[in-house]
């Protein structure tokens, strides 16, 4: 299998090159080296590799500086994953699009299934929303993975800042209205992954997000309780759960962003397995 992989520096790109099966050709691009907003060069590199599938791992993630960067976000989540919906299409090859709960606006607290209708809240949603419409539009053979919080022990996430801060600073503020599912994105590679390896390929929308529910602050408390077991100065720190309200934030966000994985699971035909917190701190602080 040949696959154009987008976004390659990034944690998700990065977990689905360290997990790609050997005998797949691979070519990672990341910003530097295929701009997706640049619809021709987008086409001169789908051409010239010829793959199979192309993953855009890519995007605009600055949730609160989409708000004031309003093109830069829907050139990259918008305009970029058309072009390379309509490259994949131009080849006969698979487009896999990786987009977020953002896309909803939280009101309807149950587990969010493929056939709820978004309503995103910010602009970094809208973009991400827009994205997903134009790809599917453009191109029968796409297939959009949204998921949510996603960490791990590459790149900028909310595990890595909670644990860089908590050697700072003893006291901690953090929302407590929130609530999602925190997404480690070796779990997320591995979903990605078993999805390429079957012999129907999926269309249409996917949600895969990890299975514990819990708040902002749930998951600051759970960080720096496994972290205090590697240091003990993470013992010290104390978790301040407070309201969205309290929190000065340029972004809107949903308040509850449960994503229904059934749909994906009952598709592979194993189940994933969720990669413990305690397995990603543990990388973080040896």
């Amino acid at each position: 299998m040949r696959i154009l992989l987008t976004g390659s520096k990034g944690q998700l790109g990065t977990c689905l090159k360290e997990r790609f099966p050997e005998e797949w050709e691979i070519i990672a691009c990341d910003s530097q080296t295929l701009d997706i907003t640049d619809t021709q060069n987008v086409f001169n590199m789908v051409k010239k590799f010829d793959p199979d599938v192309i993953i855009n791992a890519a995007a605009y993630t600055k949730v609160d500086a989409a708000e004031t960067n309003i093109d830069q976000a829907f050139a990259v989540n918008a305009t970029g994953t058309l072009n390379l919906a309509i490259a994949a299409r131009a080849i006969g090859a698979r487009f896999i699009h990786v987009s977020t709960e953002q896309v909803f606006d939280g009101k309807v607290r149950m587990p969010l299934n493929e056939n709820m209708a978004p309503n995103p809240l910010n602009v970094y949603g809208q973009s991400k929303l827009a994205g997903e419409i134009l790809a599917l539009n453009a191109h029968v053979d796409t297939t959009i993975v949204r998921t949510s919080w996603v960490y791990s022990e590459h790149g900028h996430n909310f595990v890595k800042v909670m644990l860089k801060k908590g050697l700072e600073t003893p006291n901690m503020r953090v929302v407590k209205d929130q609530i999602g599912c925190p997404t480690y994105a070796g779990d997320l590679a591995e979903a990605i992954i078993r999805l390429l390896k079957l012999k129907y390929s999926p269309r249409g929308l996917l949600h895969f997000a990890g299975n514990q529910q819990m708040s902002w602050a749930d998951f600051a408390q759970q960080i720096f309780s496994l972290a205090a077991e590697k240091n003990e100065r993470y013992r010290q720190v104390n978790v301040e759960s407070i309201c969205t309200a309290d929190y000065q934030c340029a972004a809107k966000r949903p308040v509850y962003g449960i994503l229904d994985n059934s749909t994906l699971q009952n598709l592979i035909e194993e189940q994933i397995v969720f990669t413990p917190l305690s397995n990603i701190i543990d990388k973080l602080l040896t």
